[in-house]
Order: C-alpha cells, then sequence, then structure tokens
C-alpha cells in the first residue's frame, strides 16, 4: 500500500496518476477523497484530528506527505509541527518509508539566485522558520537510524489541476479575463518554475527508488532561465494576445489579500522575487535522467486546463 496524505493537493493529483505505473494498493487521504485511478482505496480524514493518522498509516509500505495547509504563518506555526510528529510517528510504529513533498521557504536568501541540495539552511523569513523545523524533524530522524525518509523539493509550480500558484493567480487568471498581469518583484530577474505533473512522476520515482532515501531531492526544474516578464510573454503568447502588466507594489499586496488571502501573507516572501530565483534540479537529472518539460510545453498545457476552467475565452 502506497498513502498519499492530502490527495486533493496541487501535486498529489499527478502523483496518484503516477503511482499506478508501481502499484495498484493506493490510499487517497484527505477531507474529502476522491478516485483518481480505478482501484484507489479512499480515506476521509481531516488531518486536524490527529488520533486518525495512526489508522490512514496502518499498513502503509510508502507514505506521501503532499498536503498544503491554508497559506497563513499562524495557521503554519500551529499546525504543521504537530502534524508533522505525528505522521513521522505513525511511520516509524508501521515501518512505513516516508516522502515528504517540500518547497524552498527554508533555504537563506543568499542561496536563491542558485539553489541546490546543498543550499544553506537559513531562512530569513517566519514561514520558512516553520520549513525548516520540518526539514530537521524528518533528517534527524534519518540520521539516527530511526525513520527511512526522503525530502522531495520543488521550486514555485506552474501547470494544470492548479489555480493556486502565483503565476496562475497574478498573471494567468488575468490575462485570460482580458485584464493586467500583476506581477509583483522584479519582473527581469529570472525565475525558475516546476510544472507539476513533473513533479508529481518524480515525486513517484523517488518513493519507489529504494537508494533514493535518507536524503534531499530536487524535483527536475526548467534550466531555462527565463524572467518573470519572459514567462508573461509565454502565456500571453498561448492566448495571442500582447500582454499589459501592471507591476504590483507590496502594499498592494494587503488589499488584494482582501479578496485572495494566500497574497496578503507573500510580503515577508517578496525577497524571492527581487533576486535570480534558480532551482538546480542537477543530481535528479544525473540519477534518473528525467529532464523537465520545457517551459512553452508547459504553459501550454497550464493554459488549456485554464480555458477548461472559464470556457469563454
Amino acid at each position: 500500500m502506497q498513502t498519499i496524505i492530502g490527495s486533493g493537493g496541487t501535486v498529489a493529483l499527478p502523483l496518484a496518476r503516477e503511482l499506478k505505473n508501481y502499484t495498484d494498493k493506493i490510499r487517497l487521504v484527505s477531507r474529502n477523497p476522491k478516485k483518481v485511478n480505478e482501484t484507489d482505496e479512499l480515506f476521509p480524514l481531516d488531518v486536524n484530528d490527529l488520533n486518525r493518522i495512526d489508522k490512514a498509516i496502518s499498513g502503509s509500505e510508502v507514505v506521501y506527505v503532499a498536503i498544503g495547509f491554508k497559506y497563513n504563518l499562524k495557521v503554519w506555526q500551529r499546525t504543521w509541527p504537530p502534524f508533522m510528529q505525528t505522521v513521522i510517528d505513525a511511520c516509524k510504529a508501521h515501518g512505513a518509508k516516508l516522502v515528504f513533498f517540500d518547497n524552498v521557504y527554508m533555504y537563506a536568501k543568499s542561496a536563491i539566485p542558485h539553489m541546490t541540495e546543498n543550499s544553506p539552511i537559513q531562512p530569513p523569513s517566519k514561514k520558512g522558520m516553520v520549513r525548516k523545523a520540518l526539514h530537521e524533524m524528518i533528517m534527524n530522524e534519518t540520521e539516527k537510524g530511526h525513520l527511512v525518509a526522503l525530502i522531495a523539493r520543488s521550486a514555485d509550480f506552474y501547470g494544470p489541476d492548479t489555480d493556486k500558484s502565483v503565476l496562475v493567480e497574478t498573471v494567468a487568471k488575468n490575462l485570460l479575463k482580458g485584464k493586467k498581469a500583476q506581477p509583483f518583484g522584479d519582473m527581469d530577474k529570472i525565475h525558475t518554475y516546476t510544472f507539476t505533473p513533473d513533479a508529481g512522476k518524480a515525486t513517484a520515482l523517488l518513493g519507489n527508488t529504494a537508494d533514493a532515501y535518507n536524503q534531499v531531492w530536487h524535483l527536475p526544474t526548467t534550466k531555462e532561465k527565463l524572467t518573470t516578464r519572459q514567462w508573461i510573454g509565454l502565456i500571453a503568447d498561448e492566448l495571442n494576445m500582447t500582454p499589459k502588466i501592471q507591476k504590483l507594489p507590496t502594499w498592494m499586496l494587503y488589499i488584494i489579500g482582501l479578496f485572495i488571502p494566500e497574497l496578503k501573507e507573500f510580503p515577508e516572501m517578496m525577497y524571492q522575487h527581487e533576486i535570480d530565483y534558480i532551482f538546480d534540479s542537477t543530481k535528479f537529472e544525473k540519477k534518473f535522467g528525467l529532464v523537465a518539460t520545457q517551459p512553452k510545453d508547459g504553459v501550454k498545457i497550464m493554459m488549456n486546463y485554464l480555458k477548461g476552467l472559464n470556457p469563454t475565452r
């Protein structure tokens, strides 16, 4: 049995599809789980009910934590540490391997222009401190030999089956409605993105590779060093339009946050959009030979998905 906790999340859907290549015993755990594959086992769970996590993990060979709690600092501080500790304890009790889908918030600001698995962990943000704590909880257990686990790390993402990424919220949705793209930060700085189907495929591969455990992996991410302005251009090209752009000042995020709460939480992460942001997945590519989808192709797939949600365009 391979179990996905947070099966309704952005990467969980492509992950569930890819796991079908390795097993027909997949358990999907979320508040309202829905089958991705015909043989999926559904396990409804409010993850705030920590007492039931042990049962959700029981019988699992591999447990994928792909959940995304509400993008709110207080929620993260209150929810993530006890949740992760409960998952770790259950994995240890049942002899399950743990695969944690993570982001880059724990890296030092100095690492952002070129992030690798060995980048210094010294987060400048409070959200980053939460992610640092989760990283340490997992890796400390592996170093002691108490847990078999790996961390699969992604850059900011884009792709189908998600309408929650920054690129979608501030650019794609607006252009799709004929409005101005509203990026923030320096539009002429490089910003690499991970394509969600690539992330799902790579995470499934890692979870089913014995010697991939007890280490950190960067998931395959484009090596094309596109700036935010160039990403906007790719999206506009898919819509056969010339993009109009309105750069958002940081203070404006608080106002827009009244309508899109996640954006109100972004100012402390603004540093990642004011300098080059290059996510290096060379380690994964050398090991597995799997490279990232080209941005032009990924944007086409993403926009076709979004057009399907908004068929008037």
